[in-house]
């Protein structure tokens, strides 16, 4: 190739290397495969370069290969920025898990321990529930046991009298303060003072002595056993205290209405406006015992009513009838009954022992009832038995029971027989 060119200037030496790069460049981008030396025999033949033409398309392509290998360098520069960023981005994204991560971890150890924190709560809670259980269970066997004592003593003070219909007696009037023009309307008021007198159930064999002095009845008792002479032998009593039930004693404050009256078993025939309307018409009627009547209550489910009378008098002369007639869709004989208030007040329970009166007991029948007895008061009359003067004396014998009631003194405020 120096042969050949070594005529020429160096321009176009170079010239002819650039149009054989060309050419070659040309021919590989047609998939031609030539040597240098073919390129350089074909650049020969066809008269080197005279063809401006393929010079021409030779600098268009190497232009355009320019162009692309600019805009591939771009597309590797933007590339390599991509990845540049996606490996930011993927450092972040790693970054950022692996916070996840801790955070993860860390809420999971705070939920564990939260998680213990609550068991060990149930746990306590639990034992918590189980201690009140045990104490509900304990205090309901206390709360059945004080309901089972509470009974007993209601029952133990429960009075159980029938008492009979009475005439009461008014020992004094009972003064109050009333404005004037309103006597009439106050209430019939009565105080009743009830009383249980205490009692002790006497057994056969057993006497009961109330001595005149309490420090007789004190010397007897300091005697474990008296030997009592019986005709021609004697026998032996045992003197004891006595223990009395509790007793009671109150009084019931009783407010008898003037103008109302209680009225029942009334029939549920019509509404309840319409029948207080029917009530009011029949208590309004003179002929019947009736009056002027201020107003009328009246409960339907229960069938009972009140009239309130405008004068009193009628409600009294009312009571005492127990029934009066009234006109419904027929005539209806109704219950009438008054209308009181009660009060319990200052109530008292007593017990303990008498201080005069002892119980003889272990007495064995030897002789007749009477003559027995007159025997125990002849011994414990005596001063050189320890005895004194007898109030009263009570012997039965076996098998007798008998309730013995003991009753205060009038004068020394003591018990006896």
């Amino acid at each position: 190739m120096a042969e050949v060119f070594g005529s020429r200037s160096l321009n176009d030496k170079v010239s002819n290397n650039l149009f054989v790069c060309l050419l070659v460049l040309a021919r590989l981008r047609r998939n031609e495969c030539y040597t240098v030396n073919d390129v350089f025999l074909s650049w020969q033949k066809e008269g080197g370069l005279d063809k401006d033409g393929e010079l021409k398309e030779a600098r268009r392509e190497l232009e355009e290969w320019k162009a692309r290998f600019e805009k591939a360098d771009d597309v590797k520069a933007r590339l390599i920025l991509e990845k540049l960023t996606e490996d930011d981005a993927k450092t972040n994204a790693q970054q950022e898990m692996n916070a996840c991560v801790k955070n993860q971890q860390k809420i999971q150890d705070e939920f564990n321990e939260s998680m213990r924190t609550v068991q060990d709560e149930i746990q306590k809670l639990t034992r918590y529930n189980q201690d009140l259980l045990e104490k509900l269970k304990r205090c309901q066997d206390e709360l059945e046991a004080k309901k089972t004592e509470s009974r007993k003593l209601k029952q133990k003070f429960k009075i159980y009298a029938q008492i009979p219909d009475t005439e009461v007696k008014f020992i004094s009037p009972n003064k109050e303060t009333r404005e004037e023009g309103d006597e009439d309307s106050q209430p019939i008021r009565g105080v009743f003072t009830i009383s249980q007198r205490a009692a002790v159930l006497l057994q056969g064999g057993q006497a009961l002595i109330t001595f005149e002095e309490e420090k007789v009845a004190r010397q007897i008792l300091k005697i474990a056993k008296c030997s009592v002479s019986c005709e021609n032998s004697s026998l032996d009593v045992k003197p004891r205290r006595i223990t009395m039930d509790p007793a009671v004693k109150f009084e019931v404050h009783l407010d008898v209405s003037r103008k109302e009256l209680k009225v029942s078993n009334v029939p549920d025939v019509m509404p309840e406006e319409r029948m207080k309307d029917r009530l009011e018409i029949s208590f309004s009627r003179p002929s019947r015992g009736g009056g002027e009547v201020e107003k009328v209550e009246y409960d339907k489910n229960t069938g009972t009513g009140c009239v309130t009378f405008l004068q009193p008098g009628v409600t009294e002369s009312l009571v005492l009838r127990g029934r009066y007639d009234v006109e419904l869709d027929t005539e209806v004989k109704v219950k009438v009954g008054p209308i009181y208030e009660y009060q319990l007040r200052r109530f008292q329970t007593f017990c303990g022992c008498p201080k005069r009166t002892i119980l003889l007991d272990d007495i064995q029948d030897m002789v007749d009832e009477e003559d027995l007895q007159d025997h125990l008061e002849i011994h414990f009359q005596k001063p050189s038995n320890s005895g004194g003067e007898i109030e009263s004396i009570k012997y039965i014998a076996k098998p007798k029971v008998l309730q013995a009631f003991l009753c205060e003194s009038t004068e020394e405020k003591d018990d006896s027989l």
